[in-house]
């Protein structure tokens, strides 16, 4: 299901775009204090960068600047809820940037970047399942909880005048790729849409 958006919508999602990046820039600076598996941490240095680059585009072609958090956000300390954590926005992330490039094609590095940043947690998440147990029912359960807050975040970032006659549509499609996304790697096994 393709929604294909007109040009009247590229402030809107340019301004939701640079809300998510800042979220993501603040997620991955706080991950990074937790303890991480080998190699999480020097990706999680790369991600920062490229989300600050990101975050500056976006300021530089809104001509504002995004919001300074005094703290950074509460992440969970366990590994295999943080990794959830991750994924998901990674994943909505990934969402915001395919409709992006619908009304700005010139922003297709984002979306290759978001795609990088998505494969790689989805690895991780992959990681965590695999051998099973406390922490692969940890991270299961993690992903339901997350899903259930996922409906009222879509629609914070699907707000504005311009995308009304798409949000229903929208909204609909993100989350479809969403479930669609962690059912495959079973992070639902026992749940429907």
């Amino acid at each position: 299901m393709d929604v294909l958006l007109p040009p009247s919508c590229e402030t809107a999602l340019l301004e939701r775009f640079l809300k998510a990046e800042a979220m993501a820039l603040w997620a991955v600076r706080s991950a990074q204090a937790k303890e991480v598996p080998p190699g999480v941490l020097t990706f999680l240095r790369r991600h920062e960068e490229e989300e600050a680059k990101h975050l500056k585009e976006f300021e530089t072609r809104l001509g504002v600047q995004s919001h300074a958090r005094e703290t950074l956000p509460r992440m969970p300390s366990q590994w295999w809820a943080l990794v959830i954590h991750l994924f998901g926005y990674e994943a909505l992330g990934l969402e915001f940037a395919k409709l992006l490039v619908q009304v700005q094609p010139d922003l297709q590095s984002i979306l290759e970047d978001e795609q990088v940043h998505v494969a790689f947690f989805e690895n991780e998440v992959k990681k965590v399942l695999a051998p099973g147990g406390s922490a692969a029912e940890g991270a299961r359960q993690s992903a339901r909880a997350w899903w259930r807050r996922l409906p009222s975040t879509v629609d914070r970032y699907l707000e504005g005048d311009s995308l009304m006659p798409f949000r229903s549509e929208l909204k609909a499609r993100i989350m479809a790729s969403i479930f669609i996304r962690f059912e495959s790697l079973t992070l639902f096994n026992d749940m429907a849409q």
